[in-house]
Order: C-alpha cells, then sequence, then structure tokens
C-alpha cells in the first residue's frame, strides 16, 4: 500500500474565508427585492420511500428536506466551496455527490481505507456547518400510517404540504412574500413527476393550512445535473430521518443541522425550538400540542 493511501490528504484550496480569519456574511435576505423574484432558492430532496404498500423495518420513514439558501451567500460562498472540494478529492467536479452511494461506497465513492473516507466525510460536513441556509423538513412515520389504516396517504404529498406551508411563513418573515420563489426538486419519473407537480400547484392554489395562494413555482432537474443546492440537500435528508429513528444514536451531521432549522426563536434561537416548527414529526407525537 503507498503511503499516499495512509496519510491524510492536504487540501490545496481553503474552503471558505472564515478560515483565514474573514467571517462568513451573516445575510439573511430580508432587503426587499427589487425584482419579481424573491431573495431566496430552495432545494428539495428525500430520504426513504414514499410508497405505502412497502415498509423498511430498518428505516420506516419518509424524510423530505426543504434547503433555503440566500442566493447571494449561494452562488458566493457554498457553490464556489463544493466545487473546490470537488477538485481537491477527485481532481475535477463533474462527480455529483449522493448520500446513498457515498454512504454503501459506490461509483466514485470506493475510498482506499477508513481514514480516507473519514476525512472526506469530515470536510464534507464542515462545508454544510459554514454554510448559511435555513432547513425546513418533515418526517413522515409510514408505520404509524399503516397502524392508522391510513395507507392511502402519500407520505411525499403530506411531507410537501407542511414544508410548503412553513417556507411561506420563512419568507413572510423576511418580507420575501409578494415575489416568487422557485423550489428545485430532482425528476423521479414522468408519472411521479406529474403527480407531484400537480400536488405542489393545489397546495399552492390555496389548498393548505394557511388559506392563501403561495408564490411558489416548481422546477424540475435531472438526477446527474451538478447542482450544489439539490446535492446539499441530498446530503441533509438522511440524518434527520436517522436522528428521529435513533434520538439517541451519535449523529455528528444533525447536531450541525439543528442549528439550521427554522425555529420559534429566530437568529438567537438557533439549535432550539425547531420541533414542531422547522421539523414535523407526522403524525404529531400524542404529547406534542399542534402549532
Amino acid at each position: 500500500m503507498k503511503s499516499s493511501d495512509t496519510e491524510p490528504r492536504t487540501p490545496q484550496f481553503s474552503l471558505f474565508d472564515v478560515e483565514q480569519g474573514e467571517p462568513v456574511a451573516a445575510d439573511t435576505g430580508a432587503v426587499k427585492p427589487s425584482g419579481r423574484y424573491s431573495n431566496f432558492v430552495v432545494y428539495v430532496d428525500e430520504s426513504g420511500d414514499h410508497g405505502m404498500q412497502t415498509l423498511d423495518p430498518n428505516y420506516p420513514v419518509f424524510v423530505l428536506a426543504f434547503c433555503v439558501f440566500y442566493k447571494r451567500h449561494y452562488s458566493e460562498k457554498v457553490a464556489p466551496a463544493l466545487h473546490k472540494f470537488k477538485f481537491n478529492h477527485f481532481g475535477h467536479d463533474l462527480v455529483v455527490l449522493h448520500e446513498h452511494e457515498i454512504r454503501k461506497e459506490k461509483g466514485d465513492f470506493k475510498f482506499a481505507n477508513r481514514q480516507q473516507k473519514h476525512q472526506f466525510l469530515s470536510e464534507l460536513t464542515d462545508i454544510i456547518e459554514a454554510s448559511n441556509f435555513i432547513l425546513i423538513s418533515c418526517v413522515v412515520d409510514k408505520a404509524k400510517l399503516q397502524e392508522r389504516g391510513e395507507t392511502e396517504n402519500n407520505p411525499y404529498h403530506l411531507a410537501l404540504g407542511f414544508c410548503l406551508e412553513t417556507l411561506y411563513e420563512l419568507l413572510l418573515e423576511k418580507d420575501q412574500d409578494d415575489t416568487l420563489t422557485h423550489v428545485a426538486v430532482e425528476c423521479r419519473g414522468k408519472k411521479e413527476d406529474n403527480a407531484l407537480e400537480l400536488e405542489f400547484r393545489r397546495v399552492c392554489d390555496g389548498a393548505n393550512r394557511l388559506n392563501k395562494r403561495l408564490p411558489f413555482d416548481i422546477k424540475f432537474a435531472d438526477k446527474k445535473v451538478d447542482s450544489p443546492g439539490l446535492q446539499l440537500a441530498d446530503l441533509v435528508a438522511r440524518p434527520i430521518g436517522m436522528h428521529v429513528l435513533r434520538p439517541e444514536q451519535e449523529n455528528r451531521a444533525f447536531e450541525v443541522l439543528k442549528r439550521k432549522f427554522f425555529c420559534s426563536g429566530g437568529r438567537e434561537n438557533l439549535g432550539e425550538g425547531y420541533e414542531n416548527w422547522g421539523l414535523k414529526l407526522f403524525p404529531s407525537p400524542e404529547s406534542e400540542r399542534p402549532r
């Protein structure tokens, strides 16, 4: 085995200017946009099977995650950092990061040893931690739905409704509610995409808890598209599901993510007050009061 396989790699590029003492700008997007589009863009991904006919006993949940980015921070900090990370580890930036392939070490993610994989994951977690974005998520307990006989419900559609309602509340807080915000999702197949678009537009047309028209538009992207936002959304969904399933298990990724959730106390309360706010469990625990 070559010595390079056992020694940690030295990064060729710094991921963020903050590593040289310059703080990452805490842009909130609260400035009123000048055009028809909001200052935010949303990237969406899921974890788990949304079908109700099958149930994985090791992962009986469906997770939908919305990563809400302030466009300036996304374009100037997040996207370049992810591309630099790829150049460091692969020599090019054409690799599309997928949590499942990384976890299973498939395709481009066949690591030489545990140390190399640990460094790869550690650097990726550092990027997520340094990136400013707001997280909105819904975890649907499919086993509980089956127990209640609600097998006709579509977990994806249930989660989508909550996430869109909460996204509107966030944009209302940021004074962005009268401009258009784009919501990007990965293509899953013609039938699934058509059903998702229909449900998305139904919710946005007023079939929601707020009884309001929601100013969102959905955009579909091919799974092979190199979108940093979609890749980050893919990376965060499963750690959320694992936290809900096994809250006592060590989960460094979730420890980072819990400070990203939209929460009841604003920026001063990061990491607290996100339950049933930025993170929704469905069905709700019996002890949980409705929001």
